[in-house]
């Protein structure tokens, strides 16, 4: 499988501002520190968990460079870099490329919708100009865009396109993908509620915030799964359901800021228009974690 640096638990730290709403990097390196030593696979910055779209360019060259800078090589990075315009796109993963990424992730954001030809040429403009690996992510929910997995068929065969990141809910995608392309293809799950489901169908990964807040229980599905243990990959899968839908439903950033907060952790704040989550929320957050972490 060449060109596919990511397996296991991809991480996503969330973006943490001051008091300002100015990016908290010390923070922010602190954050991502805590996902690495809890035995992570692999980092994830400027995705949805750590509002991408919200940040400047200069402010995702920031987040960019503390996330090379403190992971320091010792698991891969797997950078966000998608824009509105293709323009835009190449200047970001030009920049992570060169900053040290592994590799990007592009979701295609649109706010008209765009033909199936029009993504395909957005893709093959990125690649065109790095050399580091692509994962095509697909997120109708945040992008407005439903990538059909005849389209992501075609993407795989852009040459630096070697993954697919899949967060529509529909695990028959993933089916569709392997019996499609067969064992080499390289696909994840960012679906949350379909961890287990996604494992089972195939996905080489998982992209997720919830190791933010229980990094063990992501990792040991994981291993239960790698060494063959449906059953236990239940069990464990099953533990972690309430909190895994209730960071989805809730949106990712409030509801792992919450979370950080709650098993004492400093998660900084959020940024407008974004609000934290309310008081009988939290309180409901708190229960799923004090049951998990006792």
């Amino acid at each position: 499988m060449k060109n596919v640096p990511f397996k296991g638990i991809i991480a996503y730290p969330i973006t943490p501002f001051d008091e300002n709403e100015k990016i908290d990097i010390p923070l922010f390196k602190h954050l991502v520190e805590r996902l690495i030593l809890s035995g992570n696979h692999g980092i994830a910055p400027l995705g949805s968990t750590g509002v991408m779209p919200y940040l400047s360019d200069e402010e995702k060259e920031a987040v960019t460079e503390a996330t090379i800078q403190q992971v320091e090589g010792r698991i891969p990075t797997l950078v966000g870099v998608s824009n509105l315009t293709t323009e835009k796109t190449i200047h970001h993963a030009r920049f992570a490329e060169k900053a040290g990424a592994d590799a990007v992730m592009i979701i295609p954001m649109s706010y008209w919708k765009l033909t199936d030809d029009e993504i395909v040429a957005h893709y093959d403009a990125v690649a065109q100009k790095i050399s580091i690996p692509i994962m095509a992510y697909n997120n109708p929910a945040t992008s407005g865009v439903d990538m059909s997995p005849a389209l992501l068929k075609r993407l795989l065969e852009i040459p630096n396109v070697t993954m697919i990141k899949e967060s529509s809910g529909d695990v028959q995608r993933m089916h569709y993908l392997r019996r499609e392309l067969g064992e080499d293809v390289a696909f994840y799950n960012g679906s949350n509620p379909l961890a287990l489901a996604a494992f089972s169908a195939g996905a080489r990964g998982w992209c997720t915030a919830a190791p933010n807040l229980i990094p063990e229980l992501n990792i040991k599905l994981y291993q239960a799964v790698e060494t063959g243990d449906l059953e236990k990959a239940k069990d464990i899968f099953y533990q972690q359901f309430d909190l895994l839908k209730f960071i989805v439903n809730k949106g990712l950033p409030r509801a792992i800021k919450a979370g950080l907060s709650i098993i004492g952790e400093n998660g900084g704040n959020l940024r407008s228009p974004l609000k934290p989550l309310q008081e009988a929320e939290t309180e409901e957050l708190k229960k799923i974690i004090t049951t998990l972490i006792n």
